[in-house]
């Protein structure tokens, strides 16, 4: 891609992560905030140590995208953000992943799907491209290994990943949170030409 189509999608991106902060802000009752979004296209290897490493433990929800584009999201969120999310939602936190009950991953199911949701709703309608998410599922693992799923389904097409957002602005506390899109080529290619900027 040249710098023109680059920066189309960090402005959608950023556009993008600013909705899924505004519907995570409704959704706790309290302002949540990204003061610099960042989007960067990046090869898988440099992806993973930027998100903290291939063995860091993290919480995965992965959705489908199906319709006029084709591909995956995934948002990321490690201990402190989940402690965060359940702590405003269900008023408990936990020390590890394994105390997860079945209650407390639906609640970050539900909170992943209302970013990746929100981000898709954002990309639909600037693109004007119809883009329809699956229902999510929840992956905790190393983050090398949850991030492998969309490279394994795409990487015969690209090794490179778009990485989104940052660290969220919570009651004054940075809650790292990351969002990664894997769009197959054909449906890269679409979006581009459909913001109009395809070469």
């Amino acid at each position: 891609m040249n710098s023109l189509q680059i920066d189309a999608l960090r402005e959608i991106g950023s556009i993008g992560t600013g909705n899924a902060a505004t519907a995570l802000s409704s959704m706790l009752g309290i302002e949540v905030r990204i003061p610099l979004p960042e989007v960067q296209i990046l090869e898988f290897n440099a992806a993973v140590e930027k998100l903290g490493g291939f063995e860091t433990i993290a919480a995965g929800i992965i959705s489908d995208l199906r319709g006029e584009i084709n591909g995956l999201m995934l948002a990321l969120f490690q201990l402190d953000a989940i402690n965060l999310l359940l702590g405003r939602t269900l008023g408990k936190q936990i020390k590890d992943y394994s105390e997860l009950t079945e209650i407390e991953n639906s609640a970050v199911i539900e909170i992943g799907n209302i970013l990746i949701s929100s981000f898709i709703n954002a990309l639909s309608g600037l693109s004007g491209v119809r883009i329809t998410p699956s229902v999510p599922q929840l992956s905790i693992d190393m983050q090398g290994a949850i991030i492998t799923v969309p490279m394994a389904a795409y990487g015969n097409q690209s090794d490179y990943i778009m990485l989104i957002g940052g660290s969220f602005l919570v009651e004054g506390k940075e809650v790292p949170c990351r969002l990664l899109l894997a769009p197959d080529v054909r449906s890269l290619n679409y979006l581009l030409n459909k913001l109009g900027i395809c070469e």
